[in-house]
């Protein structure tokens, strides 16, 4: 698919994108698919109404897992048979990092970053304790200095979900490589927004979520990756019915099956795999590169604007997009009220603590004319200064 060239009015045409809204928070959960009613509609209605129990087989939903972890493995730079789907990103976090740490039994150190999602943290503090690991974050500037001898695993969330600052896969990996550790990537806010290449950059393991820029919906699975290298020697601590070689045996211990397949845990979700499979559909007319270079264009357009008619706000992203994801950030005390404004006006982006506004750009769907119109409505409430009422200070449960 080199020479395929992205026709991005069609892409956009693929998305229910309500009218009077600019969404630029794709990196936090993507459109509907317009495909993704019916597709879903026609699953429960031809397979589960019509085949109840014999959908698993005959409906192919067992299989569905690998089938639509085939369809991400390109998106990523990973091959055939590498990916596999299920269960949510927290889950795959410890499989991986559970996994990478037992292929290093002697020694002790699981790296990260103080930029990583706090999820991804919290997964491994746990697992820290349990399997007698030591969880060391340090700022992500200070990452390739702190990677010793006595590290087993560097986990890193990719592209920084607060800034959308952007780790050096390969280089980060090389040196783990060096040290004679092993990664782990999360690429929650990589897949489907910037050039992943997994198998270029040599890693060992990464996860990622599909409800962001993959456009999967709510709840979306998650997926997981594994080089081959490791496919059939990793033994994830988590392992389920799904994992097994031979589940439908129901042998009373457990045998892990062979490659990626080993690391499904729990049944399918077959209705949200559906709406997923919706959301790929675009995908089969995207070239990366073209994904890549459009992003790039959104984002440099939108931090231009913005500082050049937002004086109140602060870039809080790379300035070089070759170090930045697919999302911007700037910085406000009073971010939150700012926020709900311009959500008020029909401009949605999000906030994340302490005081950031972020801003995601999925060039599937986004626009020039949405950077443009995005930065005119910001300017005007932070000139008149009506993001300061009372309303868009009371702080919801989700921000």
């Amino acid at each position: 698919m080199t020479d395929l060239s992205t026709d991005f009015t069609r892409t956009r045409a693929a998305f229910h994108l309500p009218s009077g809204v600019t969404y630029l928070d794709g990196n936090s959960l993507g459109p509907m698919p317009v495909a993704a009613r019916d597709r879903v509609a026609a699953m429960m209605q031809d397979e589960w109404a019509q085949m109840l129990i014999r959908g698993w087989n005959e409906a192919g939903w067992y299989a569905q897992p690998r089938v639509t972890g085939d369809r991400i493995a390109r998106l990523i730079g990973a091959g055939d048979g590498q990916v596999v789907m299920g269960d949510t990103l927290s889950i795959k976090v410890f499989q991986a990092v559970s996994a990478a740490r037992a292929l290093r039994p002697g020694r002790r150190v699981i790296l990260s970053d103080s930029g990583n999602f706090p999820s991804d943290l919290y997964v491994v503090q746990g697992l820290a304790r349990a399997i007698d690991s030591d969880l060391r974050v340090v700022e992500p500037e200070a990452v390739a200095e702190a990677i010793d001898d006595d590290l087993a695993v560097l986990m890193l969330t990719e592209v920084d979900y607060r800034t959308g600052r952007r780790h050096d896969m390969a280089a980060l990996t090389a040196a783990a490589h060096d040290a004679g550790a092993l990664t782990v990537w999360d690429l929650a806010h990589s897949a489907g927004a910037v050039d992943v290449d997994l198998l270029g950059a040599d890693a060992d393991f990464a996860v990622g979520c599909t409800y962001k820029y993959l456009n999967g919906g709510p709840g979306a699975p998650a997926f997981i990756w594994t080089h081959p290298r490791h496919a059939d020697a990793a033994q994830p601590i988590l392992q389920g019915w799904m994992g097994h070689a031979a589940p439908f045996a129901f042998q009373p211990d457990y045998e892990p099956a062979g490659g990626v397949e080993r690391m499904r845990v729990g049944t399918p979700p077959v209705i949200a795999l559906a709406a997923l499979d919706a959301a790929l559909d675009v995908w089969d007319h995207v070239a990366m590169p073209d994904l890549r270079a459009r992003s790039i264009e959104l984002t440099e357009a939108f931090i231009a604007q913005v500082e050049a008619s937002c004086p109140d706000l602060t870039l809080n992203s790379p300035r070089d997009p070759a170090r930045r994801g697919s999302q911007v950030s700037f910085r406000h005390p009073q971010a939150y009220a700012v926020m709900q404004a311009l959500i008020a006006q029909g401009v949605i982006g999000d906030f994340r603590a302490p005081d950031v506004l972020r801003f995601g750009f999925a060039p599937l769907y986004n626009t020039a004319e949405d950077v443009s119109r995005a930065v005119g409505i910001m300017a005007r409430i932070l000139r008149e200064g009506s993001w300061d009422r009372q309303e868009y200070h009371a702080r919801a449960a989700v921000t």
